[in-house]
């Protein structure tokens, strides 16, 4: 009796030890929350019980410095660097900013959402120098012919915002043309969850990550179907992510955002088998504040 319940504990523990960690793992909790209300955009949640991370922002104060664009409505098509498209309608507002090269990391800063306070100029400042959330939506090029100090503003190293118009007037008078700063790195507080816009075409699929909360800049993007498994996208460029995968097509896809605070949320199913390329996909998560 005694070696025939040894023999079977020896060839019943393995598989169970792999059941329970396949239950366990997919059990793992997201650093997201879930929202009660359905959403416009086809959604499907899954829950975890354990308690999530927590993160990190708002970072310290640091120096920079703050010109300002045209900022106009149809200057707001397009996307820029970052690829958002209209970030009007995709809810950034005109609170948007077009960061310099040390700030701006090639494209991993987009989405990333920053505090500014006027500072050291009593002449233009607004009263009470008021603070102004911005969102990292563009790149501002450098200027190699002109110097760091006379209209180089955003040369590498300096670290520079060039702020919409609209938003720019909020901390100082705008004939300032430039003003010093003062910039830390706050969470990004966004309405419903992160959005998914599917691109591309049945050999090469590309989507852009949108209203990312909590840190708002993305690291990493993973996809799966429903027979494909996890899949690591390639950032293409911005907050664009593409893979070659094309047996994708036809299934559900769940995505796995990861933001640069080491945090992740997961879309369960968030694309019916049906998506169609050029459709936006809303979960019904984003990331906890």
């Amino acid at each position: 009796m005694t070696t025939t319940t040894t023999s079977f504990r020896k060839y019943v523990s393995i598989p169970a030890a792999w059941i329970l960690l396949v239950l366990a793992i997919s059990s793992l909790p997201d650093d997201c929350r879930a929202y009660k209300k359905d959403s416009i955009f086809h959604a499907v949640s899954r829950h975890g019980k354990a308690k999530a991370s927590k993160p990190v922002l708002p970072g310290p104060w640091k120096k920079a410095h703050a010109t300002f664009y045209d900022g106009s409505p149809s200057s707001f098509d397009g996307g820029g660097a970052c690829d958002f498209k209209d970030v009007v309608q995709e809810g950034y507002g005109m609170n948007t900013a077009a960061l310099s090269g040390a700030l701006f990391k090639g494209g991993e800063a987009c989405g990333a959402c920053f505090e500014l306070k006027c500072v050291d100029n009593p002449q233009f400042c607004r009263l009470g120098h008021p603070t102004l959330h911005v969102t990292a939506t563009d790149h501002c090029p450098p200027n190699p012919s002109l110097p760091n100090d006379n209209g180089g503003w955003c040369n590498p190293p300096l670290e520079h915002f060039d702020i919409a118009h609209p938003a720019f007037g909020q901390l100082a008078e705008e004939k300032s043309g430039i003003i010093p700063v003062e910039y830390r790195r706050v969470p990004c507080q966004k309405r419903g969850g992160i959005r998914f816009t599917i691109l591309g075409n049945p050999w090469f699929i590309q989507v852009i990550v949108t209203n990312v909360a909590g840190a708002g800049d993305v690291k990493s993007v993973m996809v799966k179907g429903d027979k494909v498994p996890w899949t690591r996208m390639e950032r293409d460029w911005g907050e664009t992510w593409k893979t070659g995968v094309h047996e994708l097509v036809g299934e559900s896809l769940t995505f796995r955002v990861k933001t640069t605070d080491g945090r992740s949320c997961t879309a369960w199913h968030v694309a019916p088998k049906d998506w169609q390329f050029g459709q936006t996909y809303e979960g019904k998560k984003n990331f906890r504040m």
